[in-house]
């Protein structure tokens, strides 16, 4: 699995299709995928969400109004939740037996499958879901964990400022909230970690790695760090980037690329595998302090651009990258054929090279008297080269002219 992940992933980087996505009548402020069930979820200042189907580009289904602009959107097999600026979470539940798992399209609200959970005292910015939980996080810079089973809040974490973005996996929860970053224990709500001022300005995005081990930040000065939560109880960052010239609005991680968007309406395409390797070879290195020098700086291995300003949000699945913002269209970035007809390339330019061989091989026989021509056939050869004589084997361009015009 890890060597197929690991192949199809060189796909990022070879040629792609794009599908726009029309439906929203505002910007779009939060997309996710689900892999696994092939599907797109949006939300933004229409106040509806959406499902796409991942594959084929076209709208499945548009929840009711939700009477709020939508900001956070989080789903699995099971839960669908959104996150609107009137500070309620929006739920609903899988239905057995439906092949789009859940039915947004219902005009009268079933309480059995469709729900709000109330708590929070400002707009909802980012939510996350686990087996057993849900997180959400909120300009009342809290971050609320709720039980799946009771769906009751049973932990509070308090911040100083505004929540902005949280990651859960396994036993902690990643937030940014303000300028800071935090990683608390789910368990305990006590903090683990704390990172002062990562960026010039918020710290506005977040992912991290389905083991936890790596943190990603974006920042409202269009930088990205990488921290590596196995260094030092106190983090420091392992590696950065800064491939945007405006904030970065938004992170989505799948081994190995890390994607961004920012507001200044590029996508990057960022490969760590490479940093992960040194990292595991080199502790020390590993745990240095990077400074803001270029030279610390690590450069992108691809730029998506020309889509306009003001990206919002962004998710990567398996082959596709799907990002939204103020235009309101959902883009999907195809990756799929990229492997086929990189060896389909290669394959052409294979046997593009073998007849050129073939090709240099025969010439270079016949002209040291290889096998069926003999001395005399290298001594004719030769003539016929330096003369353009027409009834040798090869013609000067003067011989050829000459023939043409007779």
């Amino acid at each position: 699995m890890f060597v197929e992940r690991d192949f199809r992933a060189k796909a990022f980087m070879g040629r792609f299709t794009m599908d726009t996505l029309h439906g929203h009548t505002e910007a779009v402020r939060s997309v996710f995928v689900l892999v696994s069930a092939k599907l797109i979820f949006t939300g933004g200042y229409d106040y509806v969400v959406r499902m796409w189907d991942l594959e084929e580009g076209f709208s499945i289904g548009a929840s009711r109004s939700l009477g709020c602009t939508i900001r956070a959107i989080s789903a699995d097999s099971d839960l669908l939740v959104a996150g609107g600026t009137d500070a309620f979470i929006q739920c609903w539940k899988a239905v057995e037996g439906n092949p789009h798992l859940f039915d947004l399209t219902s005009s009268n609200s079933n309480s059995n499958f469709e729900f709000r959970l109330w708590g929070h005292e400002g707009p909802i910015t980012c939510l996350g879901l686990d087996s057993m939980r849900i997180y959400s996080g909120s300009w009342d810079m809290t971050v609320r964990v709720w039980d799946r089973s009771s769906m009751e809040c049973v932990t509070k974490l308090r911040h100083r400022d505004w929540v902005w973005a949280l990651c859960p996996r396994g036993n902690t929860v990643a937030v940014t909230a303000g300028k800071n970053l935090y990683i608390w224990e789910i368990s305990t709500g006590e903090p683990l970690g704390l990172v002062l001022n990562p960026h010039k300005g918020n710290a506005y995005a977040l992912a991290r790695s389905h083991t936890g081990d790596l943190v990603f930040s974006g920042g409202e000065d269009g930088t990205i760090h990488m921290y590596d939560l196995n260094t030092r109880s106190d983090l420091v960052i392992s590696s950065m980037w800064a491939p945007h010239t405006g904030a970065v609005n938004s992170l989505s991680f799948e081994y190995p690329w890390l994607v961004s968007c920012s507001i200044d309406g590029r996508i990057a395409l960022i490969d760590v595998r490479n940093l992960v390797v040194s990292r595991k070879n080199n502790s020390e290195s590993r745990a240095r302090t990077v400074a803001s020098g270029a030279g610390d700086i690590e450069p992108p291995q691809r730029m998506l651009h020309g889509f306009g300003c003001n990206l919002f949000s962004v998710d990567v699945g398996w082959d596709r990258i799907v990002c939204a913002g103020e235009e309101g269209v959902v883009r999907v970035w195809n990756f799929s054929q990229a492997i086929e007809m990189e060896r389909r390339a290669r394959a052409l330019r294979s046997v593009r090279l073998e007849n050129r061989m073939r090709r240099k091989k025969v010439q270079m026989e016949m002209m040291n008297g290889g096998t069926g021509g003999g001395p005399h056939c290298a001594a004719v050869l030769k003539k016929n080269a330096l003369n353009g004589e027409r009834n040798g084997v090869w013609h000067s361009k003067r011989g050829v002219g000459g023939k043409l015009k007779a």
